[in-house]
């Protein structure tokens, strides 16, 4: 009887070590955005800080760019994630005050920054496909959207359900971002 053999695919430490740091500030990510809306939404106490930690997330993920393009290139990507940060804010303080043209107005400005953090990634790394990621990130503005919305209604097992989701499209986001580093980038990640 013959044995079956099975392939082993294994990472380097070096990819390893990028993969968890990137799942670690996109899960971040969405945890403070999150956290952000249910300050904004219920007026609590904690909203400067937390909004304060939410924005650090945009350093921290373009840190995670820098030993790869420069702090020029990183620094540009962490100003792309701060302003969809910020747009996000409005977004959800224009939806509780209820006023449609300030919503609508964030929402254009919050799809216009989506298409420009698809562009640059995909600008700086030929291993992300432009509209692919487009996709993806436009997915993860739906989908905030949607959770905020439930939120604000106090719909609460609605918005975990849809944080689920969020959660591993995130994940995903992440992952693609490592496997294009890690492909652009080979000797940096020999096993």
């Amino acid at each position: 009887m013959n044995k079956p053999r099975f392939k082993h695919s294994f990472i380097s430490e070096q990819e390893f070590r990028l993969s968890n740091a990137m799942r670690l500030v996109w899960k971040q990510h969405v945890y403070w955005t999150r956290m952000t809306i249910n300050s904004i939404v219920f007026n609590l106490p904690d909203l400067d800080a937390v909004t304060a930690r939410l924005l650090r997330n945009a350093t921290d993920m373009g840190n995670l760019l820098k030993p790869f393009y420069g702090n020029r290139i990183a620094a540009k990507f962490s100003d792309l994630i701060r302003e969809h940060l910020v747009i996000a804010a409005e977004l959800v303080t224009a939806a509780k005050a209820e006023n449609q043209k300030a919503v609508a107005d964030a929402q254009r400005r919050w799809f216009a920054n989506g298409e420009e953090i698809a562009e640059f990634l995909s600008r700086i790394n030929p291993f992300i496909e432009r509209d692919e990621f487009q996709e993806m990130f436009f997915e993860h503005l739906e989908l905030t959207i949607e959770e905020a919305l439930f939120i604000l209604q106090k719909k609460f097992q609605s918005s975990i359900d849809v944080f689920d989701e969020i959660e591993l499209q995130t994940l995903q986001m992440a992952d693609t971002i490592t496997n294009a580093i890690v492909k652009q980038f080979p000797r940096k990640f020999r096993k």
